[in-house]
């Protein structure tokens, strides 16, 4: 079983069971292996823009036995991700300011029926402002120490 650090099991926490999910810039696929493993969704995508994380993360699926429930995929963002159909989408560990140009960038992001799971590791207020501008609503957060740092998660 794969246990999740405080940061990933932090944003984990908002996961809707029973909903499909993405995790964009999954870097080693933990936290789309643990929603699956728990039964908290029945699959979903991977993916990242660098190759290296795209088979670290092809790696450890299927080392979990995942293969079947979670789609690995090379993209810019949530660039294509639609057609995996999520209904939550992690976007974790980037730069509020990065964070906000996916989010900005794609429709898919907008869909009312769509929960986005955001962690900032910096600028979360610049996040916040973007958010706020495209109309989003903070429908919950948190913040978790992990080692000495602090993380925001945001719920939108």
């Amino acid at each position: 079983m794969t246990r999740l650090d405080r940061r990933l099991a932090a944003a984990a926490a908002f996961a809707v069971p029973g909903r499909r999910f993405a995790d964009i810039g999954t870097d080693h696929a933990f936290l789309p292996i643990w929603l699956c493993e728990n039964e908290v969704s029945p699959g979903g995508v991977a993916s990242d823009i660098n190759e290296g994380p795209v088979r670290r993360a092809s790696a450890n699926i299927a080392a979990a036995g995942l293969s079947d429930r979670i789609a690995v995929f090379r993209t810019d963002g949530l660039s294509g991700i639609e057609r995996f159909s999520p209904q939550d989408i992690f976007i974790l560990g980037m730069g509020g300011e990065l964070i906000a140009g996916i989010v900005s960038s794609s429709r898919l992001a907008a869909d009312p029926d769509v929960r986005l799971i955001l962690q900032p590791m910096t600028k979360a207020a610049e996040l916040r402002a973007a958010l706020d501008a495209l109309g989003f609503r903070i429908d919950g957060e948190t913040v978790v120490r992990d080692g000495r740092r602090l993380y925001q998660v945001i719920l939108a």
